[in-house]
Formats: structure tokens, C-alpha cells, sequence
């Protein structure tokens, strides 16, 4: 079945398209909580301290990592035995639930500490849907492309985040510029939710009609001829290590960039609109940087795509930040996230193809969402939470630009001890992914 969808470029395009849709609609579910930190620290977390309710806030977005690695053991588990398609159904099935729930319980003032209790319980199962929401699609975008266009595919995965990211954030700024801070906080934060709940029935149609890639309908061989069921081999191995070190890197400065609305707030003193409209520009920068991304590595291979952009970093993000900290605008904000941004997402679709191009497509659903679930849970979950007691412990904003600089030192040494996988530089460009 995988080849001949890879064979058909419509047909190929149109199974993209509906994963892809489906994942970005879970990810504007995850994070749009994140936007409205502030509005739901003050709706379930009322504190006299504002810095007291916003890390209440920022601690239950971060509980919903602690179901990612459940998740991604549990539901990448069944992508390899049942097939990628079911496991992407029950993934939008409890993350429709989650967000509802969570969009409809009553506030503190209403309902007193079972308000928080219900909300952590509701990001526990959000974040347990997408441990295996990320890995079925993400691999399965990659199994339904042609050899020569897996990374472009596959780049569509970081499309959807930042897609779907920016639709949460022109949504914020929608209901930042119509709506008083008091009606945003009771109530306005609900509409956003609500909306990515609103979308989940269309989504699962057209997962429904999506065609499976697992390997017990297809008639390929593993990759490299390597017997799927045999232990682990040393490329396996080494690919796991390296990227999860890779995806730890960019999942610290994923979840940085999405404090941008906080940041921008907080630390610049700027309005929610111009730190949701900069959050938004940024956002669109890297969407577009995602696909150039894609396209470049199936044209040059994965390592070119995963060692000049991290190095390119470390390089840039200090002087960015000294001037956006020295002359806090809209302008310099927008311009250095989207500069940070479009580097970072040059990476991407690299490291999904790379990871699946080298495990066996009986195991690859498991082991990539272990290998980005854990990081993902162990530097995700905190990093908002961190990052916000770092710079009021120092006292200066620059504290969250060595953080940055500390991660993709780490993504860089990582990316060194990848094994190139692309088709077009090996001998056999033709060799069969699964």
C-alpha cells in the first residue's frame, strides 16, 4: 500500500493533507492554552500575586507533558500492531474531549479547587493524545511520500505546529482587541478553545478516508532489507540517541518561542495584542521556513539541514536578544522571532526523516514517539515554568538567551553523530522505506 501511494502524487498529496490537517488541529487544542497563560492563571489560580497565578498557570500547562510519554508508549504501541490510521482516530477522539471539558469548567470563584483538579485532569489527557498523535502522523507522512520528497512530507508535521500556533494566535488577537481583560479571563479564552473543538468531527472524516501504511498491508521490504523483528542495529541506536538530543534542543526553543505572548507582556511591557500579533508574524515565518526546509533536504541530505542552522544560531541569538531587550518594539519583537524561528524549523524535517528513513517500519511508531515524547517531556513541560523563574531570579531578561544558546549547543553536538539517510545521497536512492 505505502508504494503505491508514493507512486500516485495525488493520491499521496491528498493522505498529507488530511494527516496534516488533523495534527495542526490538536496542536492549536495543546497550545492555544499557553496563549492565554495569564487569563486562565487568573480564572483557576486567583492569587494577589500576579507571578503567583501565572506559574499556577504555567504548572498545569506543563502537567499536560507528563501524559506524553504514556501516551507515545501506549498508542505507539498500537500504531505498529493495529496501523497508523486507528491510533490517529483515537488521538483526535481524546483530544476533542480534553479540550471541551477543559473549555467548560467553571471557574474557581464558581466551583472552588475542583475547577484546577478538573483542568489538570483534561491537559493529562490532552497530553496523552498527542504522545501518539505526533508519531503516527509524522511517520505516516513520511511513508505515504515518494522516496525523493520524504523531508518535504515530512515537513509538513512543523507545518501544522506553526500553522496551528498561529491561528491560535490570531485568535488571541481577535479576542485581545474586541474584548475588556475582564471578559477575556472569564470568558474569552473558553471562544479559542472552543473553536479547535468545533473543528474535531471534520478532521476525524478525513482521517477516516485516509489509505494505511502500517507494514502488515504493505508488501514492501523493511528498510536496508533489515529484519524488523531481529534486535536493534547499531544505526537504530545511534539515531535514537542523537534525536532525541536533537529534539530536546528544539523543543526548548519551541516552547521559549511560544512564551513569546507571555514575554512580550511581561518582561517588554508591550500590549497582549502586539505580543499576539508578533507571536502570529513569527509563526508565519517558520511555516514557510519549514517546507524550504523539507525541500532542501531531500535536494542536499539531512546532515547539511541539521548542522549549518543549529551553528547558525548559537552564532545570531545573543545579539538579537541584547537588541530586543535594549529597544523592546513590535518591530524588533516580529523580527527576532521570526529570524529565530525560520532558522530553527530548517531542521525539522530532517530529523523526522532521518529518524524514520533509519528504524524499522514494524517499530518506527514506538520508537518515534519515545524518542520525541520523553524530550519533549522532560525540557517542554518545565521550560515556560522555568524560564519565568529564571528571569525573575536574575532579574534581566537576557538569562532566556544563554537558555536558548545553552540548547542548540546540545542540538548541534547531536546533529554531528547523525548517519546520512537521504536517497539522493546514497548509492541506491531508490532503496524501499518500508
Amino acid at each position: 500500500m505505502t508504494a503505491n501511494i508514493a507512486q500516485d502524487p495525488v493520491h499521496a498529496r491528498k493522505a498529507a493533507i488530511a494527516a496534516t490537517i488533523g495534527c495542526g488541529l490538536e496542536f492549536y487544542d495543546f497550545m492555544t492554552f499557553s496563549y492565554f497563560a495569564i487569563q486562565i492563571g487568573n480564572c483557576f489560580f486567583p492569587s494577589h500575586d500576579r507571578y503567583t497565578s501565572l506559574m499556577g498557570s504555567l504548572a498545569t500547562f506543563g502537567v499536560g507533558f507528563l501524559g506524553r510519554p504514556v501516551g507515545a508508549h501506549v498508542l505507539g504501541r498500537l500504531g505498529d500492531r493495529i496501523g497508523r490510521k486507528p491510533v490517529m482516530l483515537l488521538s483526535m477522539v481524546l483530544m476533542g474531549l480534553a479540550v471541551t471539558t477543559m473549555a467548560l469548567t467553571p471557574s474557581y470563584a464558581t466551583i472552588g479547587i475542583a475547577a484546577p483538579i478538573i483542568v489538570v485532569f483534561a491537559r493529562l489527557v490532552q497530553g496523552f493524545a498527542l504522545g501518539g498523535e505526533v508519531s503516527s502522523a509524522t511517520v505516516y507522512l513520511v511513508e505515504v511520500a515518494h522516496p525523493m520528497r520524504r523531508a518535504t512530507s515530512a515537513s509538513l508535521q512543523g507545518v501544522c505546529q506553526f500553522a496551528s500556533t498561529s491561528v491560535g494566535a490570531l485568535v488571541g488577537l481577535l479576542l485581545s482587541s474586541l474584548l475588556s481583560p475582564e471578559q477575556l479571563t472569564i470568558w474569552g479564552w473558553r471562544v479559542a478553545l472552543l473553536i479547535g473543538a468545533a473543528v474535531v468531527p471534520y478532521a476525524l472524516v478525513l482521517r477516516r478516508m485516509l489509505p494505511e501504511t502500517a507494514p502488515s498491508t504493505a508488501s514492501t521490504k523493511p528498510l536496508d532489507k533489515q529484519d524488523a523483528s531481529a534486535r536493534p542495529s547499531r544505526g537504530e541506536l545511534r539515531i535514537a540517541l542523537a534525536g532525541a538530543g536533537m529534539i530536546t534542543a528544539g523543543t526548548m526553543f519551541t516552547y521559549v518561542s511560544n512564551y513569546t505572548t507571555t514575554f512580550g507582556q511581561n518582561q517588554l511591557h508591550l500590549s497582549s495584542s502586539a505580543a499576539m500579533l508578533a507571536q502570529l508574524i513569527g509563526n508565519v515565518i517558520a511555516a514557510l521556513a519549514g517546507v524550504a526546509g523539507g525541500m532542501l533536504s531531500d535536494r542536499f541530505g539531512r546532515r547539511p539541514l541539521l548542522i549549518l542552522p543549529h551553528a547558525a544560531l548559537i552564532i545570531v541569538i545573543l545579539p538579537l536578544y541584547s537588541w530586543l531587550v535594549a529597544q523592546p518594539s513590535i518591530v524588533s519583537l516580529t523580527m527576532v522571532t521570526g529570524i529565530l524561528a525560520a532558522l530553527r524549523v530548517l531542521t525539522g524535517a530532517s530529523i523526522y526523516a532521518a529518524i524514520s528513513e533509519t528504524i524499522a517500519p514494524t517499530r518506527r511508531v514506538h520508537w518515534f514517539a519515545l524518542i520525541y515524547a520523553l524530550p519533549v517531556t522532560l525540557f517542554g513541560g518545565g521550560t515556560q515554568l522555568f524560564i519565568t523563574w529564571l528571569m525573575h531570579a536574575t532579574g534581566t531578561a537576557m538569562s532566556l538567551a544563554w537558555y536558548l544558546v545553552g540548547s542548540q549547543v546540545l542540538g548541534l553536538c547531536a546533529a554531528l553523530f547523525v548517519t546520512e539517510s537521504a536517497p539522493v545521497r546514497r548509492r541506491q536512492p531508490e532503496f524501499a522505506l518500508a
